[in-house]
């Protein structure tokens, strides 16, 4: 684990079993600096147990990019269920995981992800607190797939502005890979928009519907990276954007609610040179995390999460402005604009433990 590229430093990494449940999970704690470690429970059938590793290690690095981008006090963890969703979330195994992440006494909180329902946080809920994203209680913040999906189509509508000056998608062609409950979403707000809709999805059922509701096109998931696009929207897993994707996709926007769509680091210079505009990823997808943190913190108001969801545009134009000034490609000014707020908060947590 430790020489995998995936490993960054990460604080705390724990492995769950428990053989009554049939459970193996893992938890991944990249950074508490902030504050306690945010993000989702992601459960998915893995190669290996190695592959879940990187997962979760690639993931929860993302949540602490993510977190900071977006001002949230909270540092970054995620963590990953292996196994078939339909068999292997069990009242049993969903109740064993529970007691692993309260064993973690608050230093990682858990959320909804790939795999996983508001139904399953709130079986979690009955074992330990440290969750959020549940559907009943004062501070309940429900699903958190609609203020991801928002996130995102603001995403969208600040890169169509810095490519052509003017955030009218009408007409625009657009594909969304993936119609999960984020992809679906998003789909409705581009329908509604104007844009003209390109889908695909391993559900038939989805893109069959998807066709119907919103006049879309259907592809096929391996091809529609490479149709001509002016927004390219990926909204299933990650590792998308590859260089044969930078070098050769007639698309001009990148910006979709997958997380990790880089498949390399060296992808984000390669889109720059390219001249295709990447939404980094964990800033404009973080409308999720912004509305279930506003739970775990016991004070949740939909009014003032929605302000802050609205933020990630503002944040959004200001990362292409200075990409565009300084020539830098766009994931590495937003990964400089959060290494900045955590190490502003690492230096003030030094200079605290040395008056004590």
């Amino acid at each position: 684990m430790f020489d995998s590229p995936e490993y960054d430093s990460h604080e705390e990494v724990v492995t769950v079993s428990d053989p009554d449940s049939g459970l193996r999970a893992v938890i991944a704690i990249h950074s508490t600096i902030l504050g306690p470690g945010l993000g989702g429970v992601r459960c998915w059938q893995y190669r290996d147990g190695m592959d879940a590793v990187r997962d979760a290690l690639r993931l929860s690095r993302g949540m602490t990019y993510k977190n900071a981008l977006v001002g949230l006090p909270l540092g970054g963890g995620k963590s990953v269920i292996l196994g078939d969703p339909a068999i292997s979330k069990s009242p049993a195994a969903l109740q064993a995981f529970a007691r692993a992440i309260d064993r973690l006494d608050g230093r990682y909180v858990a959320a909804e992800d790939v795999g996983m329902t508001v139904a399953d946080i709130d079986m979690m809920r009955d074992v330990t607190p440290h969750v959020a994203g549940t559907s009943w209680g004062a501070a309940a913040s429900g699903d958190p797939s609609p203020y991801t999906a928002e996130g995102v189509f603001l995403g969208i509508k600040a890169a169509v502005e810095a490519q052509n000056g003017s955030d009218d998608l009408t007409g625009a062609r657009v594909g969304v890979l993936g119609l999960g409950a984020v992809g679906w979403k998003l789909a409705e707000k581009l329908n509604e928009a104007g844009a003209s809709l390109v889908v695909a999805d391993i559900n038939v059922t989805r893109t069959v519907r998807a066709a119907a509701n919103f006049n879309a096109k259907i592809i096929d998931p391996m091809r529609l990276p490479f149709e001509e696009l002016d927004v390219f929207a990926p909204c299933a897993l990650g590792g998308t954007l590859t260089r044969d994707f930078a070098e050769s996709a007639p698309v001009k926007i990148i910006c979709g609610a997958a997380n990790n769509q880089l498949a390399t680091p060296d992808v984000d210079m390669a889109l720059w040179e390219a001249g295709k505009l990447y939404a980094p990823d964990y800033l404009v997808n973080a409308g999720g995390v912004i509305n279930v943190a506003a739970e775990a913190a016991g004070d949740y108001d939909a009014y003032a999460v929605m302000i802050r969801v609205r933020a990630i545009a503002e944040t959004a134009r200001a990362v292409f402005a200075e990409a565009k000034d300084k020539n830098t490609p766009t994931g590495a000014v937003a990964d400089t604009m959060a290494l900045e707020r955590i190490e502003a908060a690492r230096s003030v947590s030094v200079a605290q433990r040395a008056e004590r």
